[in-house]
């Protein structure tokens, strides 16, 4: 066993996946002691960038002065605002039938153009209304999206700073040149990926999804392999009319697509039962069926040898053989599809939850909802919020491939043919 693990952690493929892995679980146990916020939390309004913010919220408005900073609200809407919304305003605005003399999209016109737009926009108009160019649900549902972020881009910069309480609070001026620490502000809070559509800390949300898919793809994992091994063992060792039934069941399945039956069974489930647990067992399931084969050949090519043989002129029991004497054989097997049936869950959970099948949206983020998340709510799209996706992609990809890199590391291992 020892000189076993000594080979499998020789192998380069296996130790950089085994890393990865490793560092994205501690990741996963740690990241909640350090940011103790719920990950459903909402933090603000739409897509923030990735960046650090300053809470200006005071709840008894006592013992604090506001600052506000010159051009501050005009320099953050013009940030905020690329070419492309402009246009979009500019062409609403002229097919409308307002006054667009003069007005173009340059910053020296922003004022103009944003003074227009709130005299004309109105938002029971643009519902009941089909202008020429925004015609469709998804050309109004943007204009609707782009008034949002202008009335949140609009209002003045403020920043609070406690000074006492009560009449005692201090006054003063404070000018724009004015500096203070970062870390003696209290009232701050680091986003390093933003927020989603809902205002969530999209890095403590992603922290939090990924260990409820890792937790998805564990449970769906062992159930599949359990399956796999149970059904594989008793086909290939007992065979005759045992071996018959049991692949006319995995036939059955083999038939019809696995994603397709997934779908099927997890659609008729209901969106109020759908919990995480329900899910992984749903995946787990209807995915047992090429381990189950796989095994069942392994096992066909153990049950003649010389040492089972033995076993059975000595009376062992059926179960003693098949777990003392075949079994160990392909353990090492057993072990690369038990990683392949848990990557294979991680990904069918973000399958599902991509078209909207995936577990209640209410109680735990997961990597597939993320995506359809962000999907819905245009981030690929009209709000151009990469850091609502893109990491998210990120983290399933090097699940997969780190997982996938066990799997070959192990197979180098434990198979002949693939040894150096």
């Amino acid at each position: 066993m020892k000189s076993t693990l000594k080979n499998v952690f020789r192998s380069p493929r296996f130790l950089v996946g085994f890393i990865i892995f490793t560092v994205m679980v501690l990741t996963v146990l740690i990241y909640p002691y350090i940011v103790t916020r719920d990950p459903l939390l909402s933090l603000g309004k739409g897509f923030l960038r990735p960046g650090t913010y300053l809470s200006v919220y005071d709840a008894n408005n006592a013992g604090t002065y506001r600052m506000e900073l010159p051009e501050a609200a005009f320099n953050r809407l013009e940030s905020s605002l690329p070419v492309e919304d402009r246009d979009t305003m500019l062409k609403f605005l002229t097919v409308k039938g307002a006054d667009v003399t003069g007005l173009d999209t340059s910053n020296d016109k922003l004022d103009d153009l944003l003074a227009v737009w709130r005299e004309n926009y109105d938002e029971d108009d643009v519902k009941k209304s089909k202008y020429s160019g925004f015609s469709t649900q998804a050309q109004r549902n943007k204009l609707r999206r782009l008034n949002a972020k202008l009335s949140g881009s609009s209002a003045s910069a403020v920043m609070s700073i406690t000074k006492g309480e009560g009449d005692d609070a201090a006054t003063a001026t404070v000018a724009d040149t004015d500096y203070v620490r970062i870390d003696e502000v209290a009232n701050y809070v680091n986003l390093p990926l933003g927020t989603d559509n809902f205002g969530r800390d999209t890095l403590t949300e992603l922290v939090k999804a990924t260990g409820v898919s890792l937790i998805i793809g564990l449970i769906a994992g062992s159930i599949a392999t359990f399956l796999g091994l149970l059904v594989g063992l008793l086909a290939g060792y007992v065979g005759g009319i045992v071996d018959d039934i049991l692949m006319f069941i995995a036939n059955l399945f083999t038939v019809i697509p696995g994603f397709v039956l997934l779908i099927l069974i997890y659609y008729s489930v209901g969106q109020e039962a759908r919990g995480v647990t329900t899910c992984a067992i749903v995946i787990g399931l209807t995915s047992w069926v090429w381990t189950a084969r796989s095994v069942r050949s392994q096992v066909i090519s153990l049950r003649n040898r010389d040492h089972v043989n033995l076993s059975k002129l000595s009376g062992h029991s059926l179960f003693r053989i098949i777990m003392t004497d075949i079994l160990p054989y392909i353990a090492s097997y057993v072990v690369m599809a038990f990683i392949l049936q848990v990557s294979s869950g991680i990904l069918a959970e973000a399958q599902l939850s991509l078209l909207g099948l995936g577990p209640k949206t209410t109680e735990v983020p997961t990597l597939g909802l993320m995506m359809n998340w962000a999907k819905l709510f245009g981030a690929y799209t009209s709000s151009n919020a990469w850091w609502a996706y893109f990491p998210v992609i990120l983290v399933i990809a090097l699940t997969s491939f780190s997982l996938n890199l066990m799997n070959t590391g192990l197979d180098q291992v434990f198979n002949p043919t693939l040894r150096d």
